[in-house]
């Protein structure tokens, strides 16, 4: 694997650390530690700090209500993890990915000039999607109406920020505006998390928009 560039930023991981982060966002940074031995000890170090706070802390008790409504709201929470798997792989594919596309491949659907896009997750938090990007070829040119996090699984791609290769991070907020666009080699293939629709700066793009939930 090439030398990883681009990692995810120390606060989002502890979010995730912290259980704070929604499913898609989660489900990158998952798949990026499972990569990336830098953020996965990042993690490491936020999960053992928490947990020294946790054995610090003196126990208070509670009554059977209050308990009740921590036992459910962990099992909703259970619901939503991600956890990382570095040692589960499928083909270009890390192990987080694998069991959010529950073991199946993925289904593959055209957006447009070779781009394929197969959508994991979508819910009123977000959305996380695999795109596939032939080489040479542009995504359209747009800005952000909140957080996107972006992680290369194969190929590169390359816009105003730099180049970035397999298992590389692009973070993307209201301050960016780019075109990102897939390097000579083989397809690039991202996965891609956002709480907010893009903003397009091309008419079409805008057009079909809601066609391809974006």
């Amino acid at each position: 694997m090439s030398t990883i560039n681009h990692h995810i930023p120390k606060s989002i991981i502890a979010a995730y650390a912290a259980g704070n982060l929604s499913r898609p966002f989660s489900l990158v940074v998952a798949a990026h530690i499972s990569l990336c031995d830098t953020c996965r000890a990042e993690l490491s170090a936020h999960e053992t700090v928490g947990g020294a706070l946790l054995d610090q802390t003196n126990a208070a008790p509670i009554n059977d209500t209050v308990k009740r409504n921590i036992l459910a709201a962990l099992d909703s929470n259970m619901e939503t993890a991600v956890t990382f798997s570095p040692n589960k792989r499928s083909g270009v594919f890390p192990g987080p990915i694998v069991e959010a596309l529950k073991q199946r491949p993925p289904k593959w659907r055209s957006v447009g000039r070779g781009v394929k896009q197969c959508i994991i997750e979508s819910s009123e938090v977000g959305s996380v999607r695999l795109l596939h990007i032939p080489a040479g070829q542009a995504v359209p040119d747009h800005s952000h109406n909140g957080l996107e996090l972006t992680l290369v699984l194969q190929g590169s791609f390359s816009d105003s920020e730099g180049r970035f290769g397999v298992g590389d991070v692009e973070v993307g907020d209201e301050a960016l505006d780019h075109t990102p666009i897939a390097n000579d080699g083989p397809p690039c293939i991202c996965l891609s998390a956002t709480d907010a629709p893009l903003r397009f700066n091309s008419f079409i793009p805008r057009l079909l928009q809601p066609l391809f939930r974006i």
